[in-house]
């Protein structure tokens, strides 16, 4: 009786595990750059600071200027801190075609010369669009030279989440862009 019930339990569980009603999105797919740049120094990247709605694990968007809503059966399938984070750091090695870009804590034996530092304050759908506000930083860790920059751009969406997620992903691919623009004439 015992192993008929956990038979009928064990199914139960199955089938509510596998008839979930949710999509998983995950942003940590480096896009293929465009163009090469040459670069022979070592990239520290720190880990990406994001707004604190993209903790969660529902896909927020904004209704207004002060409230978000999450999309109940739209999920990311990773922390965006972390999967933005890598994400950066496979672009900046395709983009320099060099594997000597690492992420922040890194070791004695792999102390960078330029690091980068990425906080975005605002990536989120609102109405038609998609808009991602960050500030990025670039410092030599030899000379102490440093510079700041400020970003902002928006593209357009719908209110499906796969579009917004197809928004997010084209604005992202627009930031990695200019950092690595940085990056080359730093």
């Amino acid at each position: 009786m015992n192993r008929i019930i956990f038979t009928f339990v064990s199914l139960f569980i199955l089938n509510g595990c596998l008839s979930s009603s949710s999509n998983y999105y995950v942003l940590s797919m480096a896009s293929h750059p465009s163009k090469i740049y040459t670069n022979n120094k070592s990239i520290g990247v720190e880990k990406i600071i994001v707004p604190g709605y993209l903790y969660k694990r529902e896909i927020a968007v904004a209704q207004n200027n002060n409230q978000i809503a999450l999309l109940g059966n739209a999920v990311w399938a990773e922390d965006l801190d972390s999967g933005l984070t890598q994400r950066l750091i496979v672009f900046l090695q395709k983009k320099f075609n060099q594997p000597n870009v690492y992420a922040y804590p890194w070791g004695i034996d792999k102390q960078p010369h330029i690091k980068v530092s990425v906080q975005i304050s605002r990536f989120i759908a609102q109405g038609d669009r998609v808009y991602l506000d960050a500030t990025w930083s670039l410092e030599n860790l030899k000379t102490k030279k440093r510079k700041a920059k400020l970003f902002h751009t928006s593209v357009a969406t719908s209110t499906d989440a796969a579009s917004i997620v197809s928004a997010m992903d084209k604005a992202f691919v627009e930031f990695e862009e200019t950092i690595a623009m940085g990056v080359k004439s730093f």
